[in-house]
């Protein structure tokens, strides 16, 4: 791989990973999970619309296909993003990062339920069962001091929202033109979505901490991310790229535990290599990749949908590769 991937790859890791550390201390320096919401949204938009414009991309105009953008920007971002506020209330980052890791898990039952996924081979089946087991062993539930929650449940949700929204891109947004300008679209509505929170977003009472921690989380883990995503799938193609995916667990956890002094005990480390192993067998039939793939572009004919192309965690063939950001 050339250096300048190698680079952005390693970037795209460290900033991916880091969202779930900028929520952190953001709610923690007094932002509210809809604030963060809100801000993250209109500055992701902000960044993609710079490059869109310089690559002569426009915003499209078709109403069926803000129609398809209104309910991706739903389920996509403005429903996961404030779920992952809300569940970091209570949960440490760290495992914030390991739970969004079981987004293909989710994809995949969701791919059984409504027909679109029919290859549920042994290697596969047993890839979802080690996945949810390496779940249940992170919340040990037979644990007084298990971390099931109600933050929990909120970060499982998040994760199961992505997989909803993965399908339903994939059915409707595969292939469109202008990935740039489509994508800031897409950000651009999560905001109006994110702003029916406005009645619950409580007054505005933080300090520079949470403005920068705010800023960094829509600029750099949002805008950044996705716009680093897009050139890399177009240099090295969306199979590659898609190995990003396996770092952000591992990311957010050294991050939890270097900055924020969160414990991260052998049984969480543990369960997060069995997630990892399990995503990473459901993942086992691998399509193609596409040299110049774009964010709203196939790699693979029609299976299922995700941020990435396969095989990383978070992530299903054949998608709109977007909007997936903890």
């Amino acid at each position: 791989m050339p250096l300048a991937s190698t680079v952005r790859m390693t970037a795209l890791a460290l900033l991916w990973g880091s969202g779930f550390l900028w929520i952190k201390l953001a709610l923690n320096h007094g932002l509210s999970p809809a604030q963060i919401t809100i801000v993250r949204c209109a500055l992701g938009a902000a960044v993609l619309a710079l490059p869109a414009r310089r690559a002569a991309q426009r915003i499209p105009h078709s109403r069926a296909l803000w129609g398809h953008l209104a309910v991706a920007a739903l389920f996509c971002n403005a429903v996961p993003f404030a779920l992952f506020a809300l569940g970091e209330r209570s949960v440490d980052s760290g495992i914030a990062g390991v739970l969004n890791a079981t987004t293909p898990l989710w994809s995949l039952l969701i791919g059984l339920a409504v027909g679109t996924d029919r290859g549920l081979s042994r290697t596969r089946l047993t890839g979802l069962l080690l996945g949810f087991a390496g779940t249940v062993l992170i919340f040990a539930p037979w644990h007084r001091s298990g971390l099931l929650s109600w933050g929990a449940l909120s970060l499982l949700g998040a994760a199961a929202s992505y997989a909803v929204a993965f399908a339903y891109m994939a059915r409707h947004l595969t292939g469109r033109g202008a990935p740039l300008a489509v994508s800031a679209a897409q950000l651009l509505t999560a905001t109006a979505w994110s702003t029916l929170g406005l009645p619950w977003a409580g007054p505005v009472d933080t300090d520079l901490t949470g403005v920068l921690a705010v800023t960094a989380l829509g600029v750099l883990a949002t805008g950044g991310t996705f716009y680093l995503n897009y050139r890399l799938i177009a240099d090295e193609g969306a199979t590659s790229a898609a190995t990003v995916g396996y770092l952000l667990p591992v990311v957010s956890v050294a991050l939890g535990a270097l900055i924020l002094d969160e414990h991260i005990g052998r049984r969480v480390v543990a369960g997060m290599v069995v997630v990892l192993a399990g995503v990473a067998l459901t993942r086992r039939r691998l399509e193609r990749p596409v040299k110049g793939a774009g964010l709203y572009t196939s790699a693979a004919p029609p299976r299922g949908a995700s941020h990435h192309e396969p095989p990383a965690p978070g992530t299903q063939p054949n998608a709109p590769t977007s909007t997936y950001a903890p």
